[in-house]
């Protein structure tokens, strides 16, 4: 952007006037004495930027700083004072217990049993479908020689699905008991009450035969009513999800009775029966631990302890533009409520 220029002691002449056309006379302002129009006293110069600050320009490559040569090991003049502590680990003196509480100790136990859990439930369901081929072998076997490929593939399947589900019912069983004693207390605890199984007695029944019909379903209303914060002094009345598993425990408890019993029998028949039984049981298996996951879900989250004191929500309000004047200034779109 420059200012007109002229000859060197004349005045600068005006550019002509955009409006009539006319030359205005040297010193006649800026205003044209014919029309009034402004007349530019400016006259605008473009320049092309560099041509490194252009769009996809390739700029020369800064000089990359040279890489410090390894000096060795860093060296200290004194020996550093920081560092880890000699010892073991201690627990800290403001720590309160030292250890987990009966609510963690639930929760982390479910945590480990539910997957076990679900491990169960799918060896189980692999082990009835393999004795059910098995059983579809032998009916095809009266009137029919057999594969070999196929009784052999039907074994494999039988012996790894039986024994695979055996090992996981196992350790699914123990992990179900450690989490009952904990969710036990955990329950007692939040009702303010001191429970009166024992470890024992809740162990054993779990593993006494006849026992464990009835003691894993009563044990387990009792810490059901108690996390529920009911009144002592009520009689459990376990809720829909602990009947139904209940039922199918003590309906799964008298099959893999029967079915242990029906081994010692010999005969054609009476091992074709067998391959029957151990499909329904396997079966049988299968829907409990199911049914185990979501009953060990229900109860766990039953212990969580409630939010306690104010909550702080985030709400976000809606500014309407046909809002009066007059109307007090709206909160802003997003503001906190203390609720309680």
């Amino acid at each position: 952007m420059t200012a007109p220029t002229g000859p060197p002691g004349r005045p600068a002449e005006l550019p002509p006037c955009t409006r009539c056309g006319r030359q205005a006379p040297p010193g006649s302002g800026a205003f044209c004495p014919w029309c009034g129009r402004y007349l530019a006293a400016l006259e605008w110069v473009a320049s092309p930027p560099p041509p490194e600050t252009l769009p996809g320009a390739v700029r020369p490559a800064e000089p990359a700083a040279p890489a410090a040569a390894y000096t060795g090991p860093p060296r200290y003049r004194a020996v550093p004072r920081w560092g880890l502590p000699l010892g073991p680990w201690r627990t800290p003196a403001g720590a309160a217990g030292g250890g987990l509480g009966n609510v963690d100790r639930a929760r982390a136990m479910a945590g480990q049993l539910i997957p076990v859990l679900w491990v169960t439930a799918g060896m189980s369901a692999l082990a009835a479908v393999a004795e059910a081929w098995r059983y579809a072998l032998l009916l095809a076997s009266r009137s029919d020689a057999l594969s070999p490929v196929a009784v052999g593939w039907s074994d494999a399947l039988v012996w790894f699905a039986g024994w695979s589900s055996v090992v996981a019912a196992v350790a699914a069983g123990g992990l179900t008991v450690a989490w009952s004693l904990a969710a036990h207390r955990a329950a007692a605890e939040r009702a303010g009450i001191r429970p009166w199984r024992t470890r024992r007695r809740i162990v054993l029944g779990w593993l006494v035969p006849g026992w464990n019909l009835t003691a894993p379903g009563s044990m387990l209303a009792e810490t059901e009513h108690a996390a529920l914060e009911l009144p002592p002094g009520d009689r459990p009345s376990p809720s829909r999800e602990l009947r139904v598993w209940w039922a199918l425990w003590a309906a799964c408890v008298v099959l893999a009775a029967v079915t242990l019993v029906w081994r010692f029998r010999s005969g054609t028949q009476a091992l074709a029966d067998g391959v029957v039984l151990h499909a329904w049981a396997d079966l049988l298996v299968a829907v409990t631990a199911y049914r185990t996951i979501r009953m060990v879900r229900w109860i766990t989250g039953l212990l969580e302890p409630g939010p306690r004191g104010p909550r702080e929500l985030l709400v976000r309000t809606s500014r309407s533009s046909a809002a009066p004047a007059a109307s007090p200034p709206a909160e802003p779109d997003g503001a906190a409520v203390r609720a309680g």
